[in-house]
Formats: structure tokens, C-alpha cells, sequence
């Protein structure tokens, strides 16, 4: 693994841990990661690939997961867009105008919200396994969870039996299940680097269960968020897996329709998840090439 730099950045109050790697004076890739994740959530694997082709890499942890500060959510409820503030701390810390923005699932959500509010921080967009930030998913669960078929035009809900994992509680009594559900079976499990992730982000955490208000922000449908996509001007990637459980392709398809001339890669096999063996390193090979030149 390339030597990094560990440092904390303020955004307001809050202080946030963040991690670089590679040199400052090349083309800064900014990780974003998605609900509940800590910022080693972006595999080893991808950061090297990243490096190796010229990159300067900075992962962070949102509020509310691993060394980051946490917040009062009932008493300072927070949203995407205060979720973005921190994103483009983070750059602020380092002294950076502009980034290739990389995000996954909500983190895909946190980057189209600051392609969409903030152009003029944005030189690429790659958007990783997610959904447009203006759709309001929580009907099509409900419908789901009722037995019902999807109305017409609505993104599907997840698969089935990833919701009966979730409404079961499952998700909380054991994670590697989680991931093994989110991953799918189209491609290889590495459960081992998924119960090492866990371990390492149980012993990072400063307040254990915060993390679980990024669900509360993640559903908070503000007027921002409905910010026409067709306004982002940043060159797009769309990367999606064709055996996503959570966001079926169908969400990457419209991200990518949304967002004029964004180009949409489909990977074989892909869940939800970055441990499969090889996955990670695929996915830098197509950030690699995105951002090459821009």
C-alpha cells in the first residue's frame, strides 16, 4: 500500500478525519463513501491503482462513522446537502479547488449533489453503485414490502429477499450476512476482507451506532435534491452492477439517461459491495480511464 497522510479537517463545529495518498501537485480523486461507511470502505486494492496511474487519493469518514466526529441528530438533523458541506471541507483542507469526485451508493448521491450545487469544484464525476438523488425510494419499498408490483415509471425497490434481511433486523445482528447478501452470488464473496472491514471499523469508531443516522439524512427528500440532473456539466461515469440487489440496474440506467452525455459501464456480476476478488481494482481501471486528461 502507498504511504499516506492521516489528518483532520474542519467542517464548522465538526472535525473530520481524512486520509491522502500520492502526491498533492497531481490530479486530486476525492472518495466519497456511501450510508454508514467509514472512509477504508474504498479498498486498498483501489487506491493503489489509483496512485500508480498519477493520482492523488483522499478517503475520509463521514459524520457520525469512524475517528470523524458525531452529531446530536435529534437536535441538529442533518441532510445530503449538509453531508456535501463536508465533502467539499475536506477538499478545503487540503488547499484543492477542483477534484474528480468518486462516490458510492449515497456517496454517489452526496457527488451529484455538489455536480448539480457545486460546478465549480467538480472536474469529473464517477457515480458507483447508485441512484439518482431526487428519487424518493421509500414508496417503492413500502409497495414492495405489501407485496405490491412497482408503479409504473418508478425505479424498482431491492430485491426481495435483501428487504426480508433488512425488515427482519437482520442487518443488525450480523454483518457479514449483510454483505454477503449485498454482494450477490453472481460474482466470488470475500467474506474474510468483509469481516476484516467490519472488525477494523468497530475498533475505529468513535461513537459506535451513529452511523446509522446517515439513513435519516439519506431519506430527508429536500428541495435541492430535486435539482435537475440535466445541469450537471461535469464528465459523468455511471458505474453500476447488473446484479445490484439494492439499486437494480434500472437506477444506474436512469443516472446515466439523467446527466447529458454521461457514459454508463455496466459491470458483470457486480452486487452491492467491493469484495470480490479483483472487483476493486476493475472499477479503479475505469476511474483510471475516466479521468484521464481532465
Amino acid at each position: 500500500m502507498e504511504k499516506s497522510e492521516e489528518k483532520y479537517v474542519s467542517s464548522g463545529p465538526l472535525r473530520l478525519w481524512t486520509e491522502s495518498f500520492g502526491y498533492q501537485q497531481d490530479p486530486t480523486v476525492l472518495l466519497v463513501m456511501g450510508s454508514a461507511a467509514q472512509g477504508i470502505g474504498w479498498p486498498d486494492d483501489m487506491v493503489e491503482v489509483l496512485v500508480a496511474a498519477g493520482r492523488h487519493v483522499i478517503r475520509f469518514d463521514h459524520r457520525d462513522t469512524g475517528l470523524s466526529d458525531w452529531v446530536d441528530f435529534t437536535t441538529h438533523p442533518y441532510t445530503l446537502a449538509d453531508m456535501a458541506a463536508d465533502a467539499e471541507a475536506v477538499l478545503d483542507g487540503y488547499g484543492i479547488d477542483r477534484a474528480h469526485i468518486a462516490g458510492a451508493s449515497l456517496g454517489g448521491g452526496i457527488a451529484q449533489w455538489l455536480g448539480a450545487h457545486r460546478p465549480q469544484r467538480v472536474l469529473t464525476l464517477t457515480l458507483i453503485m447508485t441512484s439518482p438523488m431526487g428519487n424518493e425510494a421509500g414508496p417503492a419499498w413500502a409497495r414492495a414490502v405489501a407485496g405490491l408490483d412497482p408503479d409504473p415509471g418508478e425505479l424498482p425497490p431491492p430485491d426481495a429477499a435483501l428487504i426480508r434481511h433488512f425488515m427482519s433486523g437482520g442487518h443488525e445482528e450480523g454483518a457479514d450476512e449483510t454483505w454477503r447478501l449485498l454482494n450477490g452470488e453472481a460474482v466470488p464473496y470475500d467474506g474474510a476482507a468483509a469481516r476484516r472491514f467490519v472488525e477494523a471499523s468497530l475498533k475505529r469508531a468513535r461513537k459506535p451506532g451513529s452511523e446509522a443516522q446517515h439513513d435519516l439524512a439519506g431519506r430527508s427528500m429536500t428541495e435541492d435534491r430535486r435539482a435537475p440532473l440535466s445541469s450537471i456539466a461535469a464528465p459523468t461515469l455511471v458505474v453500476h452492477g447488473a446484479q445490484d440487489p439494492l439499486f437494480p440496474p434500472r437506477h444506474g440506467q436512469a443516472l446515466a439517461e439523467a446527466i447529458p452525455g454521461a457514459e454508463l459501464a455496466v459491470v458483470d456480476g457486480m452486487g452491492h459491495a467491493f469484495f470480490s476478488p479483483g472487483l476493486p481494482r476493475r472499477i479503479a481501471d475505469l476511474m483510471v480511464g475516466h479521468t484521464q486528461g481532465r
